[in-house]
């Protein structure tokens, strides 16, 4: 069963129509053919009009689509042999962020990434994808491991940020965010990071310090939600579609900004529709990123060049007094 957006409403109007005619079709009627034929037709014109304009809070609504591709989904896909490793060594395991050692391309890895869930059960034993502390622990223990073993790093992000509970509060939230930004800024392993579909926040950030930076083409990546942007600048949750344009959260803005390195095209209507297809552009994307940095041969330089590419990252306009 296909879960339609709102703003897909059109579309999903054409299928139900042509479902039913289907239906009538088999008694062999011609017309309800013909009327086929011009409604597959028309669909495919409201597809390509609607999906080649969208706005950035409908690309935000696929990023965020339950039937998107998952961490573990691509876990499955493009790995063999994954050893998913558990806990922090400190509170507890959270289910929220997944990752152990893993072979691509025949060459071993350490791959982590945020895991929101696609049931209702599983999304609230993930906890909708949103780390506790524990779960950037863990991610870090995992990175660190990596760095002994001397394999590269794989992670995707898709999270709506970290959990703002009192407990997570409590057991060093900021703290446990900050320091995997300090400690990934200085590894001595190359890093890939793929924002598979929504990144929000510090939460996203955690797993993203990253030498390359890759986006599909309908994921967003933001310092805060459209929804919590819309309430703290108008309090009026009408403001969320332009708060989603002023973030320039969509990948094509980031790529012109210059906070990420590749967009990774979607099949038309995203990556749900025909998964298999992303798997294969992801795959692709990160053999060529990831033969790059195995180029750069020095721990030293390869942190030299992470450490380049943040600073690069704005614009400072005006004059110092």
């Amino acid at each position: 069963m296909r879960d339609y957006l709102e703003f897909e409403k059109p579309i999903r109007e054409i299928e139900e129509k042509i479902e039913k005619l289907s239906a009538a079709a088999s008694s062999g009627k011609a017309s309800s053919q013909n009327d086929i034929r011009k409604l597959r037709a028309k669909l495919a014109q409201v597809e390509h009009d609607l999906y080649k304009n969208l706005t950035p809070w409908q690309r935000t609504q696929l990023a965020r689509h339950p039937q998107r591709p998952s961490t573990l989904d691509y876990i499955g896909e493009l790995t063999r042999d994954f050893l998913e490793f558990h806990g922090d060594r400190v509170f507890g395991d959270d289910r929220a962020i997944v990752g152990g050692f893993a072979r691509f391309n025949d060459r071993p890895i350490m791959i982590i990434g945020h895991q929101k869930g696609k049931t209702l059960k599983e999304r609230m034993q993930r906890n909708f994808g949103m780390p506790n502390p524990e779960g950037y622990r863990k991610a870090l223990r995992l990175m660190k491991l990596a760095e002994k073993f001397n394999r590269p790093i794989m992670t995707f992000i898709d999270t709506p940020g970290a959990y703002p509970g009192i407990g997570a509060e409590e057991r060093g939230q900021a703290e446990a965010i900050a320091h995997n930004l300090f400690v990934m800024s200085r590894l001595t392993v190359p890093i890939l990071s793929v924002v598979i579909g929504e990144g929000g926040s510090g939460g996203a950030l955690a797993l993203g310090v990253a030498d390359r930076i890759l986006m599909l083409e309908h994921s967003v990546y933001s310092v805060i939600s459209p929804e919590g942007c819309a309430a703290i600048l108008w309090d009026n949750p009408e403001k969320i579609p332009d708060a989603a344009s002023s973030l320039k959260m969509t990948a094509d803005d980031l790529a012109e900004l210059g906070v990420i390195d590749q967009i990774v095209s979607e099949p038309l209507g995203g990556a749900h529709r025909e998964p298999r297809a992303v798997y294969d552009q992801v795959g692709k994307a990160l053999t060529n990123q990831l033969f790059e940095l195995l180029d750069v041969h020095q721990a030293g330089q390869l942190i030299m060049q992470r450490d380049q590419k943040y600073r690069k990252i704005g614009a400072v306009t005006g004059h110092l007094s």
